[in-house]
């Protein structure tokens, strides 16, 4: 009877593939055992008992490249290595709770990407008057800005919150929201940017959500994908916008310039 088994053997026994194997003896982590007389390599006891090792540590989380020197180790080390990675896996559960958690958000589109009291304020536009393309492009607005200025959104927040307690603020931010329907030379354009412009000057707190969307890096960039978004080339509201910062630049108001970083 020829002692051992086939490496096909080997693997089913280990719960493996026969691929697998071969990976282990590659990294070095299960010695190859000698060929017997039929030119076959046979695995025994002791090889199956490794096999089984690396296996049972690599499902466990235990990174390869660590195995070797864990089973190498004393008693005392082996458990010690144990306690890092049951802390890694720990972490690893949470990170994919927390992308489970996303996944089960994700029915209600974009606005998975925003906090709760982002989500309180555009649910309470439509009270306030807001077509439900107004409260969407309010989200998308939202989630740039979360995204691309993260460390300004918080403020950001706060004064729309503050302003849309403004009933002028509402009626002029409805106001843009008609401008889908107008030329860019009809003359309410430049009249609601000087209305807006006005507006902003009087109320500093409201006029940071124009000039607080500011980041350390690439600031014009950044500024200007939030501030135009969703504006066509030579629209309405790519005029509005370029008549209100001029107003206000010409009143001293800082804004990103293209080319800032």
């Amino acid at each position: 009877m020829t002692d051992g088994v086939t490496i096909g053997q080997a693997a089913a026994f280990a719960g493996i593939t026969i691929k697998t194997v071969r990976h282990y003896h590659k990294l070095g982590l299960v010695d190859e055992p000698a060929r017997d007389g039929s030119g076959y390599r046979r695995y025994g006891s002791a090889e199956l008992l490794r096999l089984v090792q690396v296996k049972t540590l690599a499902a466990a989380g235990v990174p390869l490249a660590d195995i070797g020197p864990l089973l190498a180790s004393d008693a005392e080390s082996f458990a010690a290595a144990l306690v890092d990675v049951e802390q890694h896996l720990t972490d690893r559960i949470a990170e994919l709770t927390e992308r489970r958690d996303t996944l089960h958000r994700l029915a209600s589109g974009d606005r998975t990407l925003l906090p709760d009291r982002a989500l309180a304020m555009l649910e309470g536009m439509p009270t306030l008057g807001f077509t439900p393309y107004d409260v969407q492009t309010a989200c998308e607005s939202f989630v740039l800005a979360k995204a691309l200025v993260p460390e300004r959104f918080d403020d950001y927040l706060t004064d729309i919150e503050h302003a849309l307690q403004d009933p002028r603020f509402v009626e002029l931010t409805r106001r843009t929201a008609e401008l889908a329907a107008w030329a860019p030379d009809d003359p309410r354009v430049a009249e609601l940017a000087a209305d807006l412009a006005e507006h902003y000057l009087a109320n500093p707190a409201q006029l940071r959500i124009v000039t607080g969307l500011q980041a350390r890096t690439e600031a014009a960039t950044r500024y200007r994908l939030v501030a135009h978004h969703r504006e066509q080339h030579e629209s309405a509201a790519a005029r509005l916008t370029a008549l209100l910062e001029a107003r206000l630049l010409a009143a001293g108001v800082r804004l990103p310039k293209p080319g800032a970083r």
